[in-house]
This record gives C-alpha cells, structure tokens and sequence, in this order.
C-alpha cells in the first residue's frame, strides 16, 4: 500500500514552492520599480530580459534545429507576447502602486479563465472584479494614473495571449525550452530598444548587479520553483494560489517601496483575488506561469 503522508508533504512542499516563487515575483517587480528610476521602463525590461535569457538558457540549452517553421512561429509569437507584457507591466509599474498595477493586469487571465470556463454561472466573477475594479478606480482615481492604468491592462491583455501561446509552445517545446525560446525572442525584441532608449547607462556596475536581482528574482528563480511545484499539485490548484499575486504585490510595494494603499483599495484588490481564484477553479484550462 502507498503511503499517503509522503504524498501530503509532497503537496505541502509544492503549496511553500508556489507561495515562494510568487514572493520572488512580486519583490523582484518592486526591485524593478527601483530599477526603473535609473534606466526607465525600458531599459528595466531591456536588462531583466537579457540577463534572464543568459542566465535560463545557460541552463536549459535549449536545441532548435530539430523543429518545425510552425513551431518556430509559435515561439516567436510566444516571446513577442512576453516581451510586450513586460514592457507594458513596467511602464504600468512606473506609474502606479505595485498593487494596483498587478490587480488592473490581472483583469487579462481572469477574463481568458471565465471565457474557457464557457460557464454563464461565471459571470459572477466578472462581476465581483468588475466591482474590485470599480472600487480601486474610485478609491483612488485620480491618485491612480490613468497612462499607467491602460499600460497595467495591455500588460493583462498580452497576459492572455502568452497564456494561451504558452499552452502551444509547451506542448512543442520539451520542459522549460519554451521559456528559453520565449527569452531568447524577447530578448532579440527588448535589446535594440533598450540600447537606443538607455545606450551606456545599462553598463553602469549599480544598474546592472539591480538588473541581474530582478531578471533572478522576476524570471529565473520564479520559473525554477514553479516548475517543481507543477510535478507535486494539480494545475487548478497552481492557478488558484496565483491568485494571490496582486496581494503579494501590494505588500511587496509596501515593504520596499513604501507604497501605501487606502482600506478601499485593498478591499478591492482582495476582491480581484477572489474572483481569480474562483474563475480559475472553475474553469476547464489553467493558465501557465508570469513571466
């Protein structure tokens, strides 16, 4: 007979993996902000880019020559998606509170979730982040900029479609070379415009030791535990713990950045993590990791 308490550890250990990896996540994109006051949005994305792409690829060596022209395009397409959420998500990062910029971006998976979910009974959930949104808008409009407010949505928006890019990339990609292949397209993507946008400044020894934190803290380590975790828990069960990003966003932009958000606010952002997390449960697909 199989042991059953070896398994609970194991699914113990892979809820600590999540929790962890989503903590890096979240303290990485506030050591972004950090990283933004010196080279900008731009450059910021530019260097978390590279470096997570040096640093994955030289661990996961990924080989391209055995696949086909339809599977390079979905790579592409799939490191163009990750790319432009980046940029987006820092440009919105730049501008607004840490949570209030991940919950507005986490308006781009709720909605694929309720949409693959096909369920009208759904709309609940649309409905309670729609009222989350609302009430993050009114608690703080015109303390929230409204530039940074549709950057945080277009990073969303680019959210859903590397979900659903990410989803055929896996399937052509073994392991993590699809995460590779996606940074290894950003990268070529990000770094002409970084370069023009920023030129030396990305050299300079401060700029660069804050950009290989982020590209560890906001990619490499992240990618690295969620991996391990997907073995240990059903997929459902990941989407739901990720739902609590925008919460661990708003205390990583309190504690390193000092950010501090209204009763309301946070009211609303608990409000969005609820209605992620119930669409996600419901639903018949789950998203993959954020880059």
């Amino acid at each position: 007979m199989n042991d059953p308490a070896p398994h609970g550890r194991g699914e113990t250990q892979a809820v600590a993996l999540l929790l962890a990896g989503a903590v890096s996540l979240q303290f990485g994109a506030a050591l972004a902000v950090l990283l933004i006051e010196h080279v900008g949005a731009i450059g910021a994305t530019t260097l978390r880019t590279v470096l997570a792409a040096i640093i994955v690829v030289a661990i996961v060596r990924p080989k391209l020559k055995a696949h086909s022209r339809q599977d390079i395009l979905v790579g592409l397409s799939f490191g163009v998606a990750l790319g432009v959420m980046n940029l987006c998500f820092y440009e919105a990062a730049a501008r607004l509170p840490l949570g209030a910029a991940v919950t507005f971006e986490f308006i781009g998976p709720l909605g694929l979730a309720v949409v693959m979910s096909r369920k009208l009974r759904d709309l609940v959930w649309v409905l309670l982040a729609g009222v989350g949104v609302f009430l993050l808008s009114e608690g703080g409009l015109e303390r929230l900029n409204v530039v940074g407010v549709l950057f945080a949505l277009a990073a969303g928006a680019c959210w859903a479609a590397y979900i659903l890019l990410g989803s055929q990339a896996s399937r052509r990609f073994p392991g993590a070379a699809a995460v590779a292949v996606a940074l290894i397209v950003s990268t070529i993507f990000t770094l002409p415009i970084g370069i023009v946008a920023r030129g030396t400044d990305l050299l300079h020894p401060t700029v660069l030791a804050l950009g290989l934190a982020v590209a560890i803290a906001s990619s490499a380590l992240p990618y690295t535990l969620e991996v391990m975790a997907l073995r240990r828990i059903p997929p459902r069960t990941f989407g739901v713990l990720m739902s609590l990003e925008p919460g661990v966003a708003a205390l990583a932009g309190y504690l390193v950045l000092h950010q501090r958000l209204a009763v309301l606010q946070l009211v609303a952002i608990g409000l969005v993590i609820a209605a992620s997390a119930g669409a996600t449960w419901s639903a018949r697909s789950q998203p993959p990791p954020q880059a």
